[in-house]
Parts: structure tokens; C-alpha cells; sequence
């Protein structure tokens, strides 16, 4: 990405205290460890990837970044547009049976915008993302990151993402994924398979992909910020959960959400650094 674009990163962000404290226990030694991305390793302005639509106050940062791109049309109808789009795709997913759909953010934009050139479309959906969600590395994130690698344990990701998100990990701590020890076969991204979370298929993607690991599913710990999108689904395929209640913004705790009136984390974090305790 150009040098433009990098220098829209927020400079900082803080978390904002959700008032809860550490709790819980793992049930057994750790030997793999999967993460969440948005609200948990890195700070998300709106709690997630992307913006809701009622939240869309951008107008003046989208106006300039159309004019940009020399696109005359008013922000608001670019807006309306895009989350029409987005609507569209996944009534067409979920004819088709997929319970939970993911878009690719740059194939939306695409038909949006009218652009045919995959490096500007590109270029602009990170634009918009950094003025629609601005994000900034956990407290500790590299910390926990380097604890695990040298200790031998893998790490992986299962969030919901668009091409741009693995660029995170470049910007703020200077590589990709893989050389800060992530996996590369476990780092599983929603719009690499058309499904999002709560979705099962991320899950049971991972869990196939643990088995040649020799890694039970038992003794792999999940971290994430929702109850719903996180803990639901990696405790259904076995996983001993982290709920990541460090940001005030992303803490989903879902309380009057059914499927999470049984089950609750095995860990409550509210530090990424908490989780050395039971790693390594």
C-alpha cells in the first residue's frame, strides 16, 4: 500500500475499561492457541471489522477520498449503495445455504464504484475502512505474541477479515503473520471462505487442520471479545474458550442471546498478557 495510506494510521488508541476482572481457570496445559482479531488483538473503533450502517457518519473523510479517486457521486448515496451491495450478496449466500455469509470487500467495492482496477479498489477499501474503523494494536500484543512463538506454541487466527486485515500485523509490528509465529494453515479468514462468524465452518476448518498436528481440540484455547461470534462456536467444536473483555468497544457479551444463555468462558482476560499464566 502507498505512503498515503499508511500515514492515515492512527498514531494511538486506548482501550477503554469494561469494568470487569480476570477469572477462570483452563482445564488443561495448552498446545495451541487461536485468536480472535478485531477487538481483541487489535483496538476497533466500532468493536469489529466494517461499520454498521446506522453508524455511517464519514460523510466529509468520504467526500474527500471520492474526490480522490475522481468520483462525483455525493457520499451518501455512494453509502447507501455499498451496504445495498453488501445486503444483495448475502441474500444470494443465504439462498444457497450459507447460514452466516461473507463478502469480499474489494468486489463490492468494485461494483460500487464502477472501478475495474483491482490495485485502486484496493487502495480506496482500505482508505474507507481506515476512515470508517480506525485500529491500533492491544496493550501487549507483541508480547504475547513473541511469549508463545518461543515457546514453542502455535498460534492461529480465526476472525472475520478482508484482504487488508493480515496488513495490520505489517504496519504495526513490522511482519506478516506468519513470521510472528502464526500458522499459516491456521490462520483461517472469513472472506477466504464466505462464511462469518458464529459460522461452524471457520471452526471445523480449524479443528481439521489441528488434527495433523496431533492437537486435540480439548486442549486448544480460543481468545475473542464476543460470546456469540467467539465463545459459541469455538466451545460447540471443543475448544477451551478466553473471552477478551479489554475494550469497552468490543466487549459482546450477548445476554439475551439464546445461544449463549448456557455456556460461558473457561477465562476471562482483560489484558492479552494475562494469558501467559497458562501458556508455555
Amino acid at each position: 500500500m502507498n505512503e498515503s495510506i499508511i500515514a492515515r494510521l492512527p498514531k494511538s488508541l486506548v482501550p477503554i475499561p469494561t469494568g470487569l476482572e480476570p477469572v477462570g481457570q483452563l482445564e488443561i496445559p495448552v498446545k495451541a492457541v487461536l485468536f480472535d482479531i478485531y477487538g481483541t488483538l487489535f483496538i476497533s473503533e466500532s468493536g469489529d471489522i466494517g461499520i454498521a450502517e446506522e453508524k455511517s457518519r464519514i460523510s466529509a473523510g468520504l467526500k474527500d477520498l471520492l474526490i480522490k479517486n475522481h468520483i462525483d457521486t455525493p457520499p451518501d448515496t455512494i453509502l447507501k449503495t455499498f451496504f445495498s451491495a453488501i445486503r444483495a450478496t448475502h441474500k444470494r449466500l443465504r439462498a444457497i445455504g450459507v447460514d452466516h455469509p461473507e463478502v469480499e470487500i474489494d468486489l463490492i467495492w468494485s461494483e460500487v464504484l464502477g472501478i475495474n482496477n483491482r490495485q485502486s479498489v484496493r487502495e480506496y477499501a482500505v482508505e474507507f475502512e481506515l476512515l470508517a474503523n480506525p485500529v491500533y494494536p492491544m496493550p501487549h500484543l507483541k508480547e504475547i505474541l513473541v511469549h508463545c512463538k518461543d515457546s514453542g506454541i502455535p498460534m492461529g487466527i480465526i476472525s472475520n477479515a478482508q484482504f487488508y486485515t493480515p496488513l495490520l500485523f505489517n504496519w504495526y509490528l513490522g511482519s506478516d503473520p506468519e513470521d510472528l509465529g502464526f500458522f499459516t494453515d491456521l490462520i483461517i479468514y472469513s472472506y477466504q471462505t464466505g462464511h462469518a462468524k458464529p459460522s461452524m465452518v471457520l471452526f471445523d476448518i480449524a479443528v481439521k487442520r489441528l488434527r495433523k498436528y496431533n492437537i486435540n481440540p480439548r486442549s486448544v484455547v480460543y481468545v475473542g471479545n464476543d460470546m456469540l461470534n467467539d465463545v459459541y462456536p469455538a466451545d460447540r467444536v471443543g475448544f477451551q474458550t478466553a473471552l477478551f473483555a479489554g475494550d469497552d468497544r468490543s466487549l459482546r457479551l450477548r445476554d439475551n442471546d439464546p445461544r449463549c444463555s448456557d455456556i460461558s468462558a473457561n477465562l476471562v482476560i482483560t489484558d492479552l498478557i494475562q494469558l501467559i499464566e497458562y501458556i508455555g
